[in-house]
């Protein structure tokens, strides 16, 4: 099955220039939903961890099937001031604008072995700072499995020349 058919491109979304790749598409064809998390399980494969990281929001759709399906712990990287008890923050720069992702201070413990999931890297900001996120909290950063790669943006790049290890699951040039 070529997942790639399954993703929508929509011109000018969310701003003039950008070319958005739409992942409910994917996710509403049950076969097609189905293939994509047997084939970030396969990936995983390559990969020790002993937790499973979800960066808000479309990498909780991926990443919560997955830690079900391995019966590992998922830890919640989220946007600021959305989760409740103490956390840790990094703050970073997105292709059209700035963010800040947050962890609660208790969801990783040393030596922690972390994948992180995600349904698209672009530039590699927010994986980056989900990176960091991972580290300050005493754990480490297993790998990365994204969905989609916009190959052209570079973040994947990025990741590897920081000895990430990084699975993409479909490439597409991004705009």
């Amino acid at each position: 099955m070529n997942l790639k058919n399954f993703i929508r491109s929509i011109p000018d979304y969310p701003k003039k220039g950008i070319l958005f790749r739409d992942i409910t598409t994917l996710i509403k064809d049950e076969n097609a939903f189905r293939e994509t998390i047997n084939q970030i399980l396969e990936r995983s494969k390559k990969i020790n961890f002993n937790k499973i990281a979800a960066i808000e929001s479309r990498g909780f759709v991926f990443a919560s099937a997955v830690s079900y399906l391995l019966k590992k712990p998922l830890i919640m990287l989220r946007k600021k001031n959305k989760l409740p008890a103490e956390v840790h923050s990094v703050d970073f720069e997105l292709e059209y604008g700035k963010a800040t992702i947050e962890v609660h201070k208790d969801s990783i413990e040393k030596n922690d072995s972390v994948l992180i999931v995600d349904d698209l890297i672009a530039t590699g900001g927010t994986a980056e700072a989900a990176a960091k996120l991972i580290e300050i909290s005493n754990g480490e950063v297993a790998g990365f499995i994204f969905v989609i790669n916009l190959f052209d943006l570079g973040g994947s790049e990025n990741l590897i020349k920081k000895n990430y290890k990084v699975e993409n699951l479909i490439n597409f040039p991004g705009h």
